[in-house]
């Protein structure tokens, strides 16, 4: 794997959206996932103002041995599908998405059962982020966990957290951790508004802490866990945190990156592996592009506002 650290690509995204979802009950896992990427993906990467925007699916039926649990923390029992994260570079980029939204939060009731968005104003953290793929499309090619931690009241849980960040992230058998503290989820103020879509949680997901943890296979992430330096840091797991939950991530699909839809995100996420198994080149120039969206909207990124 590369030594070398992209997270620096992530400083754009300013105020960050992170979303936790569960699939419509009685709907089949691939018909589930494959509309998630292609038909609801391509719609969410259109609306304007969106900076970033990635999704990422859980394998639920790989639960054991992912992440250690201490003593006295209790285990979140969620049935999760998946966490889509969407970045914005300006609060009024944010703003123009969700002005826009109302026809993407009418779509979800295709697809979901319980969909969660937690706000993260301040955006989110990468502390290391060793794949040079920044805009991966397909299974997952890491052993890659998210990690839902209710925090405790109070501050501590979230400064523990990011020197905990700090510490471990250094570790050369990381190759991604991401740090998610949004805040404290209201049920009164259900998120997103979606019709037909439960966005309700029990007590164990109201105060989150997001870890997007990754590593070369399960082998790697076990001895990084047995290992002192975790262990040690991890120990104190019950002073900050009352519950925890571990999800493992079967695919990785971006469809926003720099305010600009990918080939997955402006073709759909199969339609953009074909082409890349094809090796269509041809599919990804200007020409073609234009006939799927305006070419200037294609264009527009942060940095050049």
């Amino acid at each position: 794997m590369s030594a070398q650290d992209y997270s620096q690509r992530d400083q754009n995204i300013r105020h960050n959206i992170y979303a936790s979802v569960r699939k419509r009950d009685g709907l089949p896992r691939e018909l589930f996932a494959n509309y998630w990427r292609d038909v609801h993906a391509s719609l969410c990467s259109r609306l304007p103002g969106l900076g970033f925007y990635v999704q990422q699916h859980f394998d639920r039926n790989h639960t054991a041995n992912l992440f250690p649990v201490a003593d006295g923390v209790r285990r979140i029992a969620a049935v999760l599908d998946g966490s889509a994260e969407l970045g914005f570079a300006s609060l009024e980029d944010q703003e123009q998405f969700g002005k826009a939204s109302t026809i993407l939060y009418a779509d979800e009731r295709n697809v979901f059962s319980e969909a969660i968005a937690y706000q993260l104003p301040t955006g989110s953290r990468t502390f290391v982020d060793r794949e040079a793929d920044g805009i991966r499309n397909g299974p997952d090619r890491l052993h890659r966990l998210h990690v839902y931690m209710n925090r405790k009241s109070g501050p501590d849980a979230a400064h523990w957290l990011e020197d905990v960040s700090a510490a471990l992230a250094a570790d050369a058998a990381v190759q991604k951790w991401k740090l998610h503290l949004p805040q404290p989820y209201d049920n009164e103020k259900p998120a997103p508004p979606s019709p037909g879509v439960d966005h309700h949680v029990e007590n164990d997901r109201l105060h989150l802490a997001v870890l997007e943890i990754a590593f070369e296979n399960a082998r790697t992430a076990n001895d990084f866990f047995g290992a002192s330096g975790f262990q040690k840091l991890f120990s104190r797991q019950p002073q900050h945190l009352d519950a925890i939950g571990a999800y493992l991530v079967s695919g990785f699909y971006t469809f926003v990156r720099d305010g600009a839809p990918t080939a997955a995100g402006l073709r759909g996420s199969r339609s953009a592996e074909l082409i890349d198994r094809v090796g269509a080149a041809n599919q990804l120039e200007a020409a073609v592009a234009d006939h799927f969206a305006p070419l200037h909207a294609l264009l527009t990124r942060p940095t050049d506002r």
